[in-house]
């Protein structure tokens, strides 16, 4: 199979509605794409409104019969976070899918969101959590399936539980690689805790594998002026077709975890050729990080603390 004819088939998504993270641009804006032509109605969350409207353009142009709109959400801040569920939760529709799928990387200096927590931590990680608290009401009237985008980061370092938000020594990979373990444990946690108490909704993982993105790219917001070496040799190899994936293949693990009928609860999705950096999507083997039920409980609990996020208390 060449590269330019990997994808997957999406099934009929007529009378669903779906919110996906991080769509202005980049694996977001494929993922939105491809679920607008596939019938669904698609919010995009986005920051920036002008990229928003840019998006919109772009998703139309390719699917002319789209339903898509914008809404504001800015992940580095719990008041945003807050301000968007209540818009939908005023708008009372049910939602049937959400891709978490935005993030930030490796800022070359410590940042910290409106919140004062670490960006990175703050942004993927914390911002996520607090969103689907947020919106858990209407997931559950959707009886939703939820996406949560982690990366091959998460295969490596750990939680830095003695000062999670880097205050006393940052380092910018390490502390991504954090808040990408933190954000798969909590999107595992969130299927258990849906199963025992009864939320209705189902929650998988998947990570797009290594491939040209902005996330490496020049992003004055986070303090990077220009790209880095590290996406220039990723888009090289990935205009040579060696090794790593293309914009395409990497949208499809999370395209297919959050829409596929063969997709299950509870399981991690992604490329599945070598090295797990690029190719067809297949499930994947549990990260050993994200293998622990008790850091993930103390992961929500932590998380909790630190958002207030209104999910119901045990009981």
């Amino acid at each position: 199979m060449s590269r330019k004819t990997i994808d997957i088939n999406v099934p009929d998504l007529s009378g669903k509605r779906a919110v996906v993270t991080g769509a202005s641009d980049g694996i977001g804006l494929g993922l939105a794409t491809r679920l607008a032509a596939a019938g669904a109605e698609v919010l995009l969350p986005v920051r920036n409104p002008r990229k928003g409207e840019a998006a919109l353009a772009t998703i139309r142009e390719k699917a002319p019969h789209a339903d898509v709109s914008l809404r504001a959400l800015d992940l580095s801040s719990l008041d945003s976070v807050a301000a968007l569920g209540d818009t939908l939760r005023a708008e009372d529709r049910p939602i049937h899918l959400l891709i978490n799928n935005a993030g930030v990387m490796t800022p070359p200096d410590r940042q910290t969101t409106a919140d004062g927590f670490e960006l990175q931590f703050g942004t993927n990680h914390l911002g996520h959590f607090a969103l689907v608290a947020h919106l858990l009401p209407l997931l559950s009237a959707g009886r939703a399936r939820v996406t949560s985008q982690v990366s091959v980061a998460a295969n490596q370092g750990a939680i830095n539980w003695d000062d999670l938000n880097w205050e006393r020594s940052y380092d910018g990979m390490k502390a991504y690689s954090q808040s990408k373990i933190a954000f798969g444990l909590f999107g595992l946690e969130l299927d258990r805790r849906s199963q025992a108490h009864g939320w209705g909704i189902t929650s998988n993982l998947s990570h797009p594998g290594i491939a040209p993105t902005n996330l490496l790219a020049a992003r004055p917001e986070v303090g990077r002026a220009k790209d880095t070496r590290g996406v220039r040799l990723i888009r090289t190899l990935s205009a040579r077709g060696i090794i790593v994936g293309t914009v395409h293949t990497a949208q499809l693990p999370a395209l297919y975890a959050a829409t596929s009928p063969g997709a299950e609860r509870g399981r991690f999705y992604g490329p599945r050729g070598l090295g797990h950096m690029g190719g067809p999507p297949a499930e994947q083997k549990l990260y050993s990080r994200l293998r622990g039920t008790e850091e993930a409980q103390r992961v929500w609990r932590v998380s909790e603390e630190l958002t207030k996020a209104p999910f119901p208390r045990d009981t």
